[in-house]
C-alpha cells in the first residue's frame, strides 16, 4: 500500500510582480469546521499517522523513525551497530551518549509525533457521523495500534514518559493546558493504555485486507490482528509476564504466517511485502521515498555508488558468524571499490593498509543496501518492525523462561536457523536454561541485526552491560553500561529544559 497523507494546515498561492508583492490569495484551508467530514478525510488521517513512522516528507531528509534513526539508538548503542563518522552518532556508537545528543532529541521528538498525530486522528474521528460504525472502529483499532507502537518505542528508550491521549486533545478544546508542565509517569501506567489499545486492536482489526469491506484493495502495510498480537507478545516479554506472552505466540502461529525461503530475498528493494511480514513502515522510490541505502550502503563500490557507510556493523560482530551461515554474505565484506582500492577487513592491530589496500572501520550491510533497487538518492526500501521470525524466536525465549530447555524451543530455534542454512543446535538436554538463553540472544543478533531490537534484546535478558562492556573493551573504548543507570537513556536536554518536571538525575548527565 502507498500511504498518502494530508497536511492539515493552509494551503496559500501567491503571486508577484516586478513593482511590488501582491498579497496572496487563499483558495482553500482547513478548520475544526470542514476537516473530518468525509469518508475520505477519514482515510486521509489514518494513512498521516502511518507516515509518521518514516518522517512523512518525500523529498526532506527521509530518514527518520524506522527510515534510519530508531537503528542509532537500538543497534548502534550496543557490540553490533557502528558510525565512524564522528559527530553525536559517533558517540551514540562508543556508548557516550549525553542529554544533549541530537538522536535523543529525534527520538523523543518522533516516536510523540506518532503518538500526537494517532491521538488527534483518535479525537476527531470518534465525533465524525458520516461515517459507518464499522468504519470507525476499523479506523480505531489502526490509530490504537499505532500509538501503542509509540508508546512502546518510548519506554524502551526512555521509560517513565508524559502520557497523552486523546482526551488530552479533548481536555485542550475546552481549557488548553499546552505550556503546562506535565509529571513523566511509571512505565506501568503507561504500559496499561499499551495493553488495552492492543486488545482492542487485536480484536476488532482483520488478520488481513483481503475483501475488506472499509478499504477496497488488498491494503498490505496496515495493522492487523497478527501485529496487534504481536506487539503485545513483545510488551509482555519485555516485562517478563512470560506467562501472558506465550498464549499469544501460539495465536500469532495460527494465522498463517511462514518464514520467507531466503534470508537475503526477504530485504530486496523489491519484495514490499511477504508470508513473513507482519508489520512493517513501507515506502515507494516515487511517492513516499527514503534514504534508507544512502546511510546503509558501502563506501566507493562500483555498484552501489555514492553511499556513505553512516550506519555500519562492527566487524567484532560480523566475525561472529559461522561461515556457512547465509547470513554472513548479506554485507559488503570484501570489494574491489570504484577507486581501483581492495576494500577488506584488516589484519588484527592493523592501522596501516599497504598500497592499494583499504581497511574498512565497519562493514555495510545489503539488508537495506540492495544491489538490484534503487540507485536514485531516494529509494523504496521496507523496513521490518515486526515479522515471523521474531515470533519463533520469541516462543522459544517464553518457552525456555517458563520452562527451561525443550526440544520444542530447540526446534524453533533450529527453524529459524535452517533458513540461512547456519549450524543448528544440539538436542535440548545439551542446554541449561542460561546456556539456552545465551544461544538464543545470539541468534537474536545474526537474525535481527539493524531491526531496532539488540539493545532491547539485552536489557530484557540482563546482559546489556556485560555484552557491550566487553566489545568496547576489544574495540579499546571506555567501557561506559552501568545498570541499572543506563536501562533508559538521558531525557533530552531540551526536554529536560522546558519541563523541569523530566530530571535526569538518575541518569547519564
Amino acid at each position: 500500500m502507498k500511504f498518502r497523507y494530508i497536511a492539515l494546515a493552509a494551503m496559500m498561492l501567491g503571486a508577484a510582480s516586478c513593482s511590488k508583492l501582491e498579497d496572496p490569495k487563499v483558495y482553500s484551508f482547513l478548520t475544526g469546521s470542514n476537516a473530518f467530514l468525509t469518508l475520505s478525510d477519514a482515510k486521509a488521517a489514518v494513512n498521516g499517522v502511518y507516515s509518521r513512522l518514516k518522517q512523512p516528507s518525500g523529498r526532506s531528509d527521509a530518514w527518520m523513525y524506522y527510515a534510519g534513526f530508531q537503528v542509532t539508538i537500538s543497534d548502534l548503542t550496543t557490540d553490533i551497530g557502528h558510525a565512524s563518522s564522528g559527530g553525536d552518532v559517533g558517540l551514540m556508537s562508543e556508548c557516550q551518549w549525553a542529554p544533549a545528543n541530537t538522536y535523543l532529541a529525534f527520538a523523543w521528538q518522533h516516536q510523540y509525533k506518532l503518538v500526537t498525530d494517532a491521538n488527534i486522528a483518535l479525537y476527531n474521528i470518534s465525533k465524525m457521523t458520516s461515517i459507518t460504525d464499522a468504519q470507525k472502529t476499523q479506523f480505531t483499532a489502526e490509530l490504537r495500534f499505532l500509538r501503542a507502537l509509540g508508546y512502546v518505542d518510548l519506554t524502551d528508550a526512555f521509560g517513565p514518559v508524559i502520557l497523552v491521549t486523546d482526551s488530552t486533545v479533548a481536555q485542550n478544546q475546552e481549557n488548553p493546558t499546552y505550556f503546562d508542565q506535565m509529571q513523566p509517569v511509571p512505565v506501568e501506567q503507561v504500559n496499561q493504555l499499551i495493553i488495552k489499545d492492543l486488545e482492542f486492536a487485536s480484536a476488532n482489526l482483520p488478520v488481513n485486507y483481503v475483501g475488506n469491506a472499509v478499504y477496497n484493495t488488498n491494503d498490505i502495510g496496515r495493522a492487523t490482528k497478527g501485529a496487534a498480537l504481536s506487539l503485545l507478545t513483545k510488551l509482555y516479554m519485555r516485562e517478563h509476564q512470560w506467562d501472558k506472552a506465550l498464549p499469544l505466540t501460539q495465536q500469532v502461529m495460527g494465522l498463517g504466517y511462514d518464514l520467507y525461503p531466503s534470508y537475503a530475498g526477504l530485504f530486496a528493494e523489491k519484495n514490499k511485502w511477504n508470508q513473513e511480514s507482519i508489520f512493517s513502515a513501507l515506502a515507494d522510490p516515487l511517492t513516499d521515498a527514503v534514504e534508507i541505502l544512502n546511510h546503509f550502503g558501502p563506501l566507493n563500490h562500483p555498484s552501489v555508488t555514492d553511499r556513505w557507510q553512516y550506519f555500519a556493523v562492527t566487524w567484532y560482530f560480523w566475525n561472529t558468524f559461522n561461515d556457512a551461515d547465509e547470513r554472513k554474505q548479506l554485507f559488503y565484506y570484501d570489494y574491489e571499490g570504484s577507486d581501483g582500492l581492495h576494500y577488506k577487513q584488516g589484519p588484527p592491530g592493523a592501522t596501516n593498509p599497504p598500497a592499494g589496500e583499504f581497511y574498512m572501520p565497519d562493514v555495510a550491510t545489503k539488508k537495506f543496501a540492495d544491489p538490484n533497487g534503487s540507485t536514485t538518492y531516494y529509494d523504496g526500501h521496507v523496513f521490518p518492525i515486526l515479522r515471523y521470525a521474531d515470533i519463533l524466536l520469541s516462543r522459544a525465549e517464553i518457552i525456555n523462561e517458563v520452562s527451561g530447555p525443550t526440544q520444542e524451543a530447540v526446534d524453533l530455534i533450529n527453524r529459524v536457523k535452517g533458513r540461512s542454512k547456519a549450524p543448528q543446535l544440539g538436542a535440548a538436554g545439551t542446554f541449561t536454561r542460561e546456556t539456552l538463553r545465551d544461544a538464543i540472544l545470539q541468534e537474536r543478533g545474526w537474525e535481527f541485526f539493524f531491526e531496532c531490537k539488540r539493545r532491547q534484546d539485552l536489557i530484557r535478558m540482563g546482559k546489556y552491560e556485560s555484552v557491550v562492556n566487553t566489545y568496547l573493551q576489544a574495540a579499546k573504548l571506555t567501557p561506559t553500561i552501568q545498570m541499572p543507570r543506563d536501562k533508559y537513556f538521558s531525557y533530552p536536554q531540551a526536554q529536560t529544559d522546558i519541563n523541569k518536571k523530566l530530571s535526569n538525575g538518575d541518569r547519564r548527565q
